[in-house]
């Protein structure tokens, strides 16, 4: 089988690759779609080991064999996979991979492949910053944020997308803020409520009139940045959830009104969450998917930019610099 692969000098190379079989337990998955995120070209040149490692933890495909113990039922059915990559080395840059049955999850009919390629860390990462605050819904659901303010920054890419779907979904009031127009027709297209464009407006007097009394949970991407908005906006008792930081070093965080105002800063990786979390997230999110909440495209505010397998490099080159939307290596 074509599988792409890397090793300590962080080179894609394509190669030729033994087909796995599925361990009881597992099921093998034809990848037709394989998703490609900020960590997968991070992971890569921070490489130091010796073995070889096919990239990428998300995507979408078809089951084709199941290994002992996992229902034979299960073979044709259309799934999207979620850390395939994790602690192995075999993730959906390839034809085929073989990964435990609970991390192929079934696919709706009338969603593609494509979209199922989207969900993963994206939409996984999503539901742990809205469900990390205190007090709040360890599950999102319709309804289980109602009453309560959310502010995505960032709410074009890949991760403030699928919060904004998962926090409208789940009843909550979403504002989002970006840097562009374009970008703000996205973000209105994924559904938020309210976008401000924090280049040309005042984002902190434009957020308050929304939300007079702060916002209850900030979904970040670029808290270096931020912070200083993040505190003027945050209510009593509310949560900023970091997901990610473009610049390594300290968060300039006040201590005195961070305090005052019992802030939670929650820092969110979602390869070491814990089970509970992941598991409530990946159930979500399937709810999600089975109601059409999670769509993708232009017209729902995620562009797609589609690469063929042997040009994964550039996919990675794409995200690596800043890509609107959403980068697929189609392998298929």
């Amino acid at each position: 089988m074509r599988a792409i692969v890397y090793t300590r000098d962080g080179v894609l190379t394509e190669v030729d690759l033994p087909a796995p079989e599925p361990r009881a337990g597992e099921v093998r998955v034809r990848v037709g779609v394989s998703g490609v995120n900020p960590a997968d070209w991070k992971n890569r040149q921070r490489y130091s080991g010796t073995a070889a490692v096919v990239p990428h933890q998300d995507g979408g495909g078809v089951i084709d064999a199941v290994g002992e113990g996992v229902d034979p039922g299960r073979i044709g059915q259309r799934v999207w996979l979620w850390e395939t990559a994790r602690q192995r080395c075999g993730g959906t840059a390839q034809e085929f991979v073989a990964v435990p049955e609970a991390n192929a999850v079934e696919i709706p009919d009338g969603v593609s492949l494509a979209a199922g390629a989207c969900l993963g860390v994206p939409a996984i990462t999503a539901h742990r910053c809205l469900t990390c605050a205190e007090n709040g819904p360890a599950l999102l659901s319709p309804g289980a944020l109602a009453g309560r303010t959310i502010l995505v920054a960032g709410g074009a890419g890949a991760v403030g997308h699928a919060a904004i779907q998962l926090g409208r979904w789940s009843g909550a009031t979403v504002i989002t803020t970006v840097s562009t127009p374009d970008k703000a027709a996205l973000a209105s297209a994924a559904g938020a409520h309210t976008v401000v464009n924090y280049t040309t407006e005042d984002a902190g007097n434009l957020i308050r009139d929304v939300a007079p009394h702060g916002v209850d949970i900030i979904v970040e991407v670029a808290p270096h940045a931020n912070a200083a908005l993040d505190q003027e906006v945050l209510a009593p008792g509310g949560t900023v959830a970091v997901y990610s930081g473009r610049v390594s070093g300290p968060v300039p965080v006040e201590i005195g009104p961070a305090m005052a105002a019992n802030a939670r800063w929650q820092f969110v990786s979602v390869f070491t969450i814990n089970d509970k979390a992941k598991s409530s997230a990946v159930e979500a999110v399937t709810a999600a998917v089975a109601g059409g909440i999670l769509p993708v495209g232009v017209e729902a505010g995620l562009p797609l930019h589609h690469f063929p397998l042997h040009r994964t490099n550039d996919a990675h080159e794409a995200v690596e610099q800043g890509a609107i939307g959403k980068v697929l290596v189609d392998v298929a």
